[in-house]
C-alpha cells in the first residue's frame, strides 16, 4: 500500500472518532440485543469479548481496512520469513522458532546475507535444558556436599527476570519439584531479604544474562557466588551455578562450568527470551512438562495469528482495539486487570512487553511518527485492584480503557471464593460499562431515607458516567498451555501495532541513555572519587549523598 493509501486508512478512523458519539458504549447494547454475538471472538482457548467497547461494525471494517493499509499480515509473513524486521539492529525477530518444531522450518537472515536453521538451533538448546532439568529432578546433579537441589535462585533483570518471574509464579504449586526466587533489583536489600530462606547446600543458582555483562545482574551475581564460596568454597561453588548467556569466555571466567552455560540467539529480543534457556528457571521450578506445555500453548497461538483471517483474529483484533482508544479516542493509559492470583506478575511482564517495544517516537526510516503510540500499561490482580485504583477508572476525567482476564475454572476446591472473584470483575467490567446515573443514584438515596438535602448534596460524587471501555479475555482454565496461548497473544498484539505505527517494536535505544550515565556516576559515588560535568541538580545531589554517607562511616 501507498503512504496516500494508509494516510486515508487513519483519516477514516479520525473522522469516525470524530462524531460526538463515537465513545459510547451503552446506547450500542441498547441498539443491538445481539452484540455480544457480533463482537466477540474465539481463538485457541481463549473468548476474546470487545463488545464493552464502542466499536461499530463500520468502525471495525474501518479498523481492519487499516490493518490492510498498513500492511500487517504481509509484515507477519516477513518476521516468519525471518528477515530483519528489526531494522536499527539488523536482526530477524524468531520467538515463535522458540516454541514450533524444527519441521515448521524458520530460518534467520542475517545482515551479511547468510541464512540459519533456527530450529536446529532450538532444538540443540532445548534437548541440553531437558537432559539438565531431568538431572536435577532425578539427583543425577548434586550440590557439592552431596545434597539434592530443592531451591533455584535466577539473577537476571528485565526480559531475564519478568518473564519467567510472571510464568513461574503462574505455574508454581507445593507440588513442583523445586522452589524459585528471583534477584532483580540491584538493591541488596532484595538479597537480605532472600537470603535466610535458603540453604546454600541445596540452592542453585542460574545467573541470566546474554552479555553476560549486565550490570545489575553482575552485581548480584557476585554477591550470590561470594555467599555460596564462603559456605562450599570456591569449587564447591561451581557446582551451583549455571548462565543464561552467549558469552563463554566470561562465563568461564566467572567460574560456571561449560556445560551448564545455556545460549540463545540475537533473534530472540529479552522480552520475547522466556521460550529460550532464559526460561531455564521455569522448567526447573515447575518441572519439565509444564515448559514444554507452555511452549505447546504458546505454538497454538502462533498457528492461529499465522493463519486465521483478520477479522477473526485474536492477536490482530487486540491491536485495533488498542488503535482505536490510543489513536482515535486519545486514551493513553490501559489497565490489564487478571482476576486470578496466580497472574499477580502478568501486568509487571506486560509493561515491558508493551512500553519497550512501543515506545517509540519515530518511524522506521526516522521520520516523526506524527501520532500517538504505546499507551502507559499498569495493572493488578483483582480483586485487590479494586481497593487501589480502580476509582480513577471509574469517576476519574480521562476513561482508562482496561483488559480484564477471568479463569472460569480455578485449580483449588473453594468454589465459593471462586464465584466471588468471578462475579467482582464481571461486575467491574459492567459497571464501567453501565455507570449510575443522577436518577439512578437519586431514587437509592430516598428509598435510603435520606433526606432531600442531603440527596442534593451528595448526587455528584455519587454519579458513575459509565461508557469506559473493556475487553475481556476468557479462559476455561489457567494452565501452562493455556498461559503460554494468552502470553503469545500479546506479544503478537505488540508485533501487530508496531506495524499499525510503522515502527520498530523491537529494538529499545531508550534504555542505553541511562545505563551509560550510570556508569560515569557510579566512580563519583566513592568517597574520593570526582565529580564531574552534569546538570546541577545532579551534582548537588551526588555531593549530598557523599556527604550523608561520609557522617554514617
Amino acid at each position: 500500500m501507498t503512504p496516500d493509501a494508509r494516510n486515508a486508512a487513519w483519516g477514516k478512523i479520525t473522522s469516525l472518532a470524530a462524531r460526538p458519539d463515537a465513545g459510547a458504549i451503552r446506547a450500542l447494547f441498547a441498539a443491538d440485543p445481539k452484540r455480544f454475538s457480533r463482537f466477540h471472538r474465539q481463538g485457541c482457548d481463549i473468548l476474546m469479548d470487545f463488545s464493552k467497547t464502542s466499536i461499530t461494525e463500520d468502525v471495525l471494517k474501518a479498523l481492519l481496512d487499516l490493518a490492510e493499509a498498513c500492511q500487517v499480515m504481509p509484515k507477519r509473513d516477513a518476521m516468519a520469513a525471518g528477515e530483519l524486521v528489526n531494522c536499527t539492529e539488523g536482526r530477524a525477530v524468531l520467538h515463535m522458532a522458540l516454541r514450533a518444531p524444527r519441521s515448521a522450518g524458520f530460518k534467520a537472515k542475517h545482515a551479511d546475507g547468510s541464512v540459519e536453521d533456527a530450529g536446529a538451533s532450538v532444538e540443540e538448546t532445548l534437548a541440553a535444558m531437558e537432559r539438565f532439568t531431568r538431572a536435577i529432578h532425578t539427583g543425577d546433579i548434586r550440590g557439592a556436599t552431596g545434597e539434592t537441589f530443592t531451591d533455584v535462585i535466577n539473577i537476571g533483570i528485565g526480559g531475564s527476570d519478568l518473564g519467567p518471574f510472571m510464568a513461574g509464579r503462574a505455574l508454581w504449586t507445593v507440588r513442583s519439584p523445586m522452589r524459585p526466587l528471583f534477584l532483580a533489583n540491584a538493591d541488596a536489600h532484595n538479597w537480605e531479604a532472600i537470603r535466610p530462606r535458603l540453604n546454600p547446600h541445596r540452592t542453585l543458582m542460574l545467573v541470566a544474562s546474554k552479555t553476560f555483562t549486565t550490570a545489575e545482574t553482575m552485581a548480584n551475581a557476585h554477591v550470590v557466588r561470594g555467599w555460596l564460596e564462603r559456605n562450599l568454597g570456591e569449587m564447591g561453588a561451581r557446582r551451583h551455578m549455571a548462565a543464561l548467556s552467549t558469552n563463554l569466555e566470561a562465563t568461564a571466567a566467572f567460574g560456571v562450568p561449560s556445560d551448564r552455560v545455556f545460549g540463545f540467539r540475537d533473534w530472540v529480543g529479552g522480552r520475547f527470551s522466556l521460550w529460550s534457556a532464559i526460561g531455564l528457571s521455569i522448567a526447573l521450578s515447575c518441572g519439565w512438562n509444564a515448559f514444554r506445555q507452555l511452549l505447546d500453548g504458546a505454538r497454538v497461538m502462533d498457528e492461529h495469528f499465522l493463519s486465521a483471517a483478520p477479522d477473526r483474529n485474536l492477536p490482530l483484533l487486540l491491536a485495533l482495539i488498542t488503535a482505536w482508544h490510543v489513536n482515535g479516542l486519545g486514551l493513553k493509559a490501559h489497565a490489564v486487570l487478571p482476576y486470578d492470583h496466580r497472574l499477580s506478575r502478568f501486568p509487571a511482564h506486560l509493561q515491558q512487553l508493551e512500553m519497550e517495544s512501543l515506545g517509540k517516537r519515530v518511524t522506521v526510516s526516522g521520520e516523526p511518527v506524527g501520532r500517538e503510540t504505546g499507551p502507559v500499561i499498569f495493572g493488578e490482580p483483582g480483586t485487590n485492584a479494586q481497593h487501589s485504583f480502580m476509582q480513577l477508572l471509574h469517576q476519574g476525567t480521562t476513561p482508562v480503557p482496561a483488559d480484564f482476564v477471568l479463569v472460569a475454572n480455578p485449580d483449588h476446591p473453594y468454589a465459593e471464593n471462586h464465584r466471588l472473584l468471578l462475579s467482582n470483575g464481571l461486575a467491574q467490567a459492567e459497571a464501567l460499562l453501565r455507570g449510575r446515573g443522577p436518577e439512578e443514584v437519586a431514587a437509592e438515596m430516598r428509598r435510603a431515607g435520606k433526606p432531600e438535602a442531603e440527596v442534593e448534596r451528595l448526587l455528584p460524587h455519587r454519579v458513575f458516567p459509565g461508557d469506559r471501555p473493556s475487553t475481556t479475555l476468557l479462559l476455561d482454565r489457567l494452565d501452562a498451555f493455556t498461559l503460554g496461548q494468552l502470553i503469545a497473544l500479546y506479544e503478537h498484539k505488540v508485533f501487530c501495532l508496531g506495524a499499525l505505527w510503522d515502527i520498530d517494536a523491537f529494538d529499545q535505544w531508550g534504555v542505553e541513555l541511562g545505563k551509560q550515565l550510570a556508569g560515569s556516576i557510579l566512580p563519583e559515588l566513592a568517597p574520593a572519587g570526582s565529580i564531574g560535568e552534569h546538570d546541577a541538580s545532579t551534582t548537588g545531589l551526588i555531593s549530598r549523598i557523599r556527604e550523608l554517607q561520609a557522617l554514617k562511616a
